[in-house]
């Protein structure tokens, strides 16, 4: 199969390589996906998990990405709840060969079905953007209505899902970002927006939740307008930022099969868009995340075509039936 791969940290992105590699096996609670569409987070190269396993030992060259949509094409054993040629999407283990592939072997349970009127590159598109707004928002800042709520990066890919599903939970949202930004933002559902160049965060007047996905010094002034009892929540990794009288909290996101359903039923009844800003072929994958311009949205690699069933699937079936 081809396969995106990275095998020299130091390389960055200059080391990712279009090659053939060998179609995953399914493991014992596998199924293997044929991919339709695939995500890719441009961190991943920093991540340790991309080149090392779980013991810590090199398991270059790998296959990065780990968001998906694509079809059911083999069961592994054991494997419940899903069936060959389901329509599905989710997010892959961080230390196994992901999604930038035509293939990918991964845990049944971190799969969620996905309806058959929603795009494979909006399944794709919302996986890792969907849940990290879901679970920040909603699991780690206990969100309710009535609240209100700081985004950062609100016309970003994860900033804009947050700025949605606080808005449609009834929250005041506050979001941030540069000047270009301001209507982007506002379109996806912020009610302000700060100009953090030229804009006093301060004058935002006080907040019960900080969505922060910048860091830094953003991060530490953000928690000077947290009220007491509030919570900072970023995904940057562990910061010195600290609310007076609340909580910080830094997470990793992680596979929720739940979560994904609720995200992708919004989506069908208009009530969840996904940001997508390029979608590209596999083929022209490399090209695509070495662009020297920035890509407003979320760039979505197309695997392969979305009408029809692989033919593995097809032979399955027509020997079925025979």
């Amino acid at each position: 199969m081809k396969a995106i791969v990275v095998t020299d940290q130091a390389a960055g992105m200059a080391g990712v390589k279009l090659v053939e590699r060998p179609e995953p096996q399914a493991a014992i609670n596998d199924v293997v996906v044929q991919i339709h569409a695939s995500g890719f987070t441009g961190d991943e190269l920093t991540w340790p998990s991309t080149w090392t396993d779980r013991g810590g030992r090199d398991r270059t060259p790998s296959i990065p990405g780990h968001e998906l949509a694509g079809v059911v094409t083999a069961l592994g054993y054991g494997t419940t709840g899903l069936s060959i040629g389901q329509r599905v999407f989710g997010l892959t283990d961080w230390y196994r060969d992901g999604t930038l592939a035509e293939y990918v072997a991964v845990e049944a349970r971190s799969l969620t079905p996905l309806p058959g009127d929603v795009d494979f590159a909006v399944g794709a598109a919302l996986v890792m953007p969907g849940l990290t707004a879901w679970q920040g928002l909603f699991e780690h800042g206990r969100l309710h209505a009535g609240q209100r709520v700081l985004v950062h990066g609100a016309a970003g890919v994860v900033g804009s899902m947050a700025s949605q599903l606080a808005r449609e939970a009834g929250a005041y949202v506050i979001g941030t970002g540069r000047a270009a930004a301001r209507q982007t933002a506002l379109d996806f559902g912020a009610q302000e927006f700060v100009d953090l160049d030229t804009d006093a965060l301060e004058d935002i007047g006080e907040v019960d939740l900080v969505f922060d996905v910048l860091g830094g010094d953003i991060a530490k002034r953000s928690a000077g307008v947290i009220r007491a009892g509030g919570t900072l929540v970023t995904v940057t990794g562990p910061t010195e930022a600290r609310p007076s009288g609340g909580r910080t909290i830094d997470f990793v996101v992680e596979p929720d099969r739940a979560q994904l359903s609720e995200l992708v039923q919004r989506v069908r009844v208009g009530r969840l868009r996904t940001n997508i800003g390029e979608v590209a072929a596999l083929d022209d994958a490399v090209a695509a995340f070495n662009r020297t311009e920035r890509i407003k949205g979320k760039t979505i690699i197309r695997v392969h075509p979305a009408r029809g069933l692989p033919k593995s699937i097809q032979e399955t079936r027509k020997a079925a039936s025979a």
